[in-house]
């Protein structure tokens, strides 16, 4: 069964650091996503994420950090990726907790 791995938001912070071709994926509405964001991320709400690959998210080995607000959407779109085939996705929780740069 494809699954999604937890990871701290210390280790999401030194993953973002690599020059690996990874993605941040903020999987809240666009409303909160304007209102700021971790440098970077791109948005896909949990909401449009249902059964078919996200045409945003192109290869199915990349990694892929996954956060929300709080950390339940995260693990919502993170278990839903997985599904789809995803390989190598990481879900950090919510950016109500996040010690690092926020941008608008």
């Amino acid at each position: 069964m494809n699954t999604y791995t937890q990871i701290s938001q210390d280790d999401a912070m030194q993953m973002m650091k690599q020059d690996d071709g990874h993605i941040v994926l903020d999987v809240r509405r666009p409303d909160e996503y304007a209102r700021g964001h971790i440098p970077g991320a791109i948005l896909i709400p949990n909401e449009t994420i249902i059964d078919t690959p996200p045409s945003e998210l192109k290869d199915i080995n990349q990694i892929i950090l996954v956060y929300c607000r709080s950390g339940n959407r995260s693990k919502q779109a993170a278990a839903k990726l997985a599904a789809m085939g995803y390989t190598r996705i990481y879900e950090f929780g919510g950016i109500n907790t996040w010690t690092g740069e926020i941008t608008q």
